[in-house]
């Protein structure tokens, strides 16, 4: 069996400690993300990765995002996205791209003492929007000094463990708040019961969008008497109602909104959407890189469960949950879980009038 440099050196540091220490991809990183300069402090827990993000021209002008992310050490795929913004310093000026990223990368060691990340970026929210290659470093120290250097100084010598680990997020990390802004992924619950599969099915039929009431103009009013005022229509007689909008008005109007992203690792995907906290009669469609997969589909403490191939995904693909109705108590939310081969992956996903939940998932 052929082992890459980047897997050997990994094996190598286990057996024989921290000479090898630096051989892994928990460390500072810095380079550029398209043509913005960047340093990301990136620490592995168990398949995961965790840590920040800084875009700057300079010290005192940066932004400053918590950042998620998968590593597969098999092949050493990485994928990490901008998750929360953190903090923005400075008048943003030399920043060619503001919005948040999404990047995938190939973890490898030219060298002996040299480990790079090499891939592509884009847009958190888009993944058309293509903004440029990722070219990152392995660095020595950091130029910006926050928590995560506790972790990156002591890794090997007990800041490895997942509560250090999670409590050091917890430092920076101001949760968003729900619904408005779904700026980040939030850690959903646990499922007690493994509920019955429904099996999913496009409706045979399309909904019918109930028709817009038409305005009777009232006819010309006679004359009142002398002392006699007219009685005040009420404003909602001279308020058109606003035309109802199909499911692909709906997709094609709303901002999608980054949630979570999947690493599509095997053939078989399975996904299972469920009411989030209180059945309140929410409904969903989803939409599959721009063509509506399913529709109708009412959340509750049962899953409503879909399959998808990875040989008929490309590359990144986007599911968008587009809100059919708000239920009872706004927004509509669902649960989801993820299985793809022995990895599970669960969300809460937010959706409203305005905004879609997005989940991408690239192969690996």
């Amino acid at each position: 069996m052929k082992l890459s440099a980047c897997t050997a050196i990994l094996i190598i540091s286990l057996v024989f400690g921290t000479q090898a220490h630096s051989q892994t991809i928990t460390g500072a990183w810095k380079g550029k993300i398209g043509s913005i300069r960047t340093e990301l402090k990136l620490v592995k827990k168990g398949d995961s990765l965790m840590g920040t993000s800084y875009y700057y021209s300079g010290k005192n002008n940066y932004r400053r995002y918590s950042i998620k992310g998968y590593f597969d050490p098999e092949t050493n795929n990485v994928i990490w996205w901008d998750d929360v913004l953190l903090e923005e310093k400075g008048n943003g000026a030399g920043f060619s791209h503001k919005e948040p990223f999404l990047s995938v990368a190939d973890f490898n060691c030219p060298g002996e003492n040299k480990m790079l990340l090499e891939g592509k970026s884009s847009d958190k929210n888009d993944m058309d929007e293509q903004t440029g290659p990722v070219q990152m470093e392995k660095a020595l120290g950091s130029s910006f000094p926050d928590e995560w250097d506790y972790v990156l100084d002591n890794y090997f010598v007990g800041a490895n463990h997942p509560d250090v680990i999670d409590s050091v997020a917890g430092i920076a990390f101001v949760q968003p708040p729900v619904p408005d802004g779904f700026e980040g992924t939030l850690t959903p619950p646990i499922v007690r019961t493994d509920p019955s599969l429904k099996s999913a099915r496009i409706p045979a039929t399309s909904p019918v969008a109930t028709p817009t009431p038409q305005i009777k103009t009232p006819p010309a009013a006679e004359q009142s008497p002398v002392g006699i005022t007219d009685p005040v229509k009420s404003p909602e007689s001279n308020t058109k109602k606003s035309p109802v909008q199909s499911l692909e008005q709906k997709f094609a109007g709303r901002t999608n909104k980054l949630q979570t992203v999947i690493p599509v690792t095997a053939e078989k995907i399975e996904l299972r959407f469920y009411d989030n906290a209180q059945v309140d009669g929410d409904s969903i469609a989803l939409f599959l890189n721009g063509r509506m997969l399913f529709k109708n589909i009412r959340l509750t403490e049962q899953s409503y469960t879909v399959m998808l191939n990875a040989s008929d995904l490309g590359d990144d693909n986007e599911l968008v949950m587009v809100a059919e109705n708000l239920g009872s108590i706004p927004p509509n939310t669902s649960f989801m879980v993820a299985i793809v081969g022995d990895k599970r992956y669960e969300a809460r996903l937010y959706a409203n009038e305005n905004s879609s939940a997005l989940i991408r998932f690239v192969k690996q």
